[in-house]
């Protein structure tokens, strides 16, 4: 593959890409073009903020966000939030800003997951990458000169098929960079996802909010990082794959362009730095 690839993570909502940040925040520091499209607007995820307020004040998150992370650009969509369907209309929106990004690989959600957004975000970029370089499905639309090879990161379902990780990454450099691209995301982190689990102890000092949120994300990558030691240590030697603290994973899907996984892997390969 070229040595600066275009790198495209597709996702749902505002805040679901972050979930791959030290991953964007690693492949942006090694001069690849990086950037996370969000389908939706958000706009359903609040419980007092409401309508353009919100869809506004989410996309100044998403900013701030790629600010932190150190990627190109943090795209989002005019869907609404809970609303999104697999249709042709979302897959015409969606197949513009791909096709204008021309990415050499895509990352998305497996179509497994619990919320219909981000089974039917997974649905469209299917759709998308078959359609990608057919020449009448929008045929104003210049298209790619190649097709995409396409991951699916991490998630915890097991039904129908677990996840079975083909490229797995070390982010023990980045997680503190990761963390406070969530921070950035204040309506949902400090908002939204405490009222929806019933938690109203949100600390308002910028030191409690960063204890509270490794309390709540550190053991999440932690968790991906015990469950796929032996890939870690395969990757990286046992000296550093069984030290490694925090990870994220990434599984070849069998649309977009064939895989030529020995290839891809050395582009997930990043040097060490200091431990988050």
């Amino acid at each position: 593959m070229k040595k600066q690839l275009k790198i495209q993570f597709i996702f749902a909502h505002p805040d679901d890409g972050e979930d791959c940040g030290g991953t964007a925040a690693q492949l942006a520091n090694a001069g690849h073009t990086v950037q996370i499209l969000s389908i939706t607007n958000g706009q359903s995820g609040h419980y007092e903020m409401l309508g353009h307020k919100l869809v506004s004040v989410r996309y100044e998150e998403v900013q701030e966000s790629k600010r932190r992370l150190g990627i190109d650009s943090y795209v989002v969509l005019d869907n609404n939030d809970g609303y999104l369907f697999a249709d042709v209309p979302t897959r015409e929106r969606l197949m513009k800003p791909v096709r204008e990004f021309a990415p050499d690989i895509i990352i998305t959600h497996r179509p497994y997951e619990y919320h219909p957004d981000v089974r039917n975000a997974a649905l469209l970029v299917q759709d998308c990458a078959s359609l990608l370089r057919v020449p009448n499905f929008l045929p104003l639309t210049p298209i790619p000169k190649s097709s995409p090879v396409v991951f699916f990161k991490h998630d915890a379902s097991m039904k129908p098929l677990p996840f079975n990780p083909d490229i797995v990454v070390d982010i023990d450099g980045v997680a503190k960079k990761k963390l406070m691209a969530y921070d950035a995301h204040a309506t949902q982190v400090y908002g939204f996802r405490p009222w929806f689990e019933g938690n109203t102890h949100v600390p308002g000092s910028p030191e409690g909010r960063k204890k509270y949120l490794e309390n709540i994300f550190y053991p999440q990558w932690a968790e991906v990082a015990n469950r796929f030691r032996n890939k870690l240590i395969e990757k990286y030697g046992e000296e550093r794959g069984s030290k490694i603290k925090y990870a994220e994973a990434f599984e070849a899907a069998e649309y977009g362009a064939p895989h030529d996984l020995e290839a891809e892997r050395e582009i997930f390969v990043f040097a060490a730095s200091s431990r988050g």
